[in-house]
């Protein structure tokens, strides 16, 4: 089977091994001549960079390099690179690396030219439409990880440190010009960062189809998503190399997020504060918290999870993916709880307040309540599955 082909979804995706040769004449079809290449600084020295931007420089588009990027980006990073955007005058951003490094490239570009603050365009608030759509530069992204799906969303997460919240950026037009898909570019991924997005787009594909939200299209595409993730996160996981199992996973990244259109829930709901008051990785987090969350929401989702695990060739069941789920994430060294995440009980009462005002907290197919979310948090801390 070939693993070429170019999708519109409606993001123009050009997927497959070696087509990140391609991102000069991706460039070009955006109408980019003098991008800013936006990573983050454990990648900017790496050879899958240093060997992108040879083949920029080989084109005739040496591109400025802003690396300052946090694994949960920050409102300074954001401001940091737009002022490096419009010092150096360029006219479109490259975003390359995970989730943080795309997630700040996009919002750079949203960026660049609007004359407001970012919070004036708060997503939470319905503010998104102060923006001036003409003032968003063109960007285009590379996904060296398979999880976020940022590079097909229309939004990035950026921290508030004053608040200690993630808060959610978003706009129609704030989307790639291309997307530059090439599973090459994840074989060097450390297995921690491999499982860890892998969670992610697991839980992208889980809540959106938890959602009770009506879209049977993306439910299709988050029980296909499941199974691409079931059957290739142990490959890759197992042998880094393994470009067949690389590309499945690079393929249900964009399934995740493309379905999660149609809403998320409360692990995200719980994972984004944790995640902004302890540093923990976001995926990762995801996959603590997702067996926690399928237990709180049973009675809402046991029909959907007993039709994907027949899918996915289990017993019709939600009990059936439920082991299933918590087998794979022992398989792949997922904590079982909180702890070994390295986060304990003391801001328990913060982070249900935070989660219940989070914006996926709404599309939880059971009310996410201050009590539910104490519930959640502390079985996710002891471990009790039940």
């Amino acid at each position: 089977m070939s693993m070429q082909s170019n999708w519109s979804f409606p993001t123009d995706v050009r997927f497959g091994a070696g087509r990140i040769r391609e991102l000069p004449q991706a460039l070009r079809d955006a109408g980019i001549r003098n991008p800013l290449f936006v990573t983050d600084q454990g990648l900017a020295s790496l050879p899958i960079t240093t060997s992108t931007l040879d083949i920029l420089r080989d084109a005739g588009m040496a591109a400025a390099v802003f690396s300052d990027v946090r694994a949960n980006p920050v409102l300074k990073g954001v401001e940091d690179g737009v002022r490096m955007f419009r010092e150096g005058k360029h006219d479109g951003v490259i975003a390359f690396g995970g989730g943080s490094a795309l997630d700040t490239g996009k919002t750079i570009a949203f960026m660049a030219h609007q004359k407001g603050t970012l919070w004036d365009y708060d997503f939470l608030n319905g503010y998104w439409d102060r923006a001036d759509p003409a003032a968003i530069a063109p960007f285009v992204t590379v996904p060296t990880t398979a999880g976020t799906g940022s590079d097909v969303g229309r939004g990035a997460m950026i921290t508030d440190e004053v608040s200690h919240t993630k808060k959610v950026v978003f706009h129609p037009l704030m989307r790639a010009k291309v997307v530059v898909a090439d599973p090459e570019l994840t074989v060097g991924m450390p297995q921690f960062i491999t499982v860890g997005t892998g969670m992610d787009a697991l839980a992208h594909c889980i809540e959106s189809l938890s959602s009770a939200y009506y879209h049977p299209m993306c439910d299709a595409i988050a029980v296909e998503g499941v199974r691409l993730i079931f059957e290739n996160l142990p490959k890759a996981y197992s042998n880094p190399n393994d470009i067949q199992a690389r590309g499945h996973l690079m393929s249900a990244a964009a399934m995740g997020a493309v379905a999660f259109q149609k809403g998320m829930g409360a692990v995200h709901a719980l994972s984004h504060p944790v995640g902004a008051l302890y540093d923990t990785h976001h995926g990762m987090t995801n996959g603590v918290f997702l067996p926690y969350v399928m237990i709180a929401n049973r009675s809402a989702i046991e029909d959907k999870i007993a039709r994907l695990a027949s899918y996915i060739g289990l017993q019709r069941s939600f009990d059936a993916f439920l082991d299933a789920l918590v087998s794979l994430r022992d398989r792949l060294g997922v904590p079982h709880t909180l702890v070994g995440m390295n986060v304990n009980g003391e801001r328990r009462d913060e982070i249900a307040g935070m989660a219940i005002l989070d914006s996926c907290a709404p599309e939880n197919p059971v009310e996410l309540t201050r009590e539910l979310a104490l519930e959640i948090f502390d079985c996710a801390l002891e471990g009790r599955l039940n």
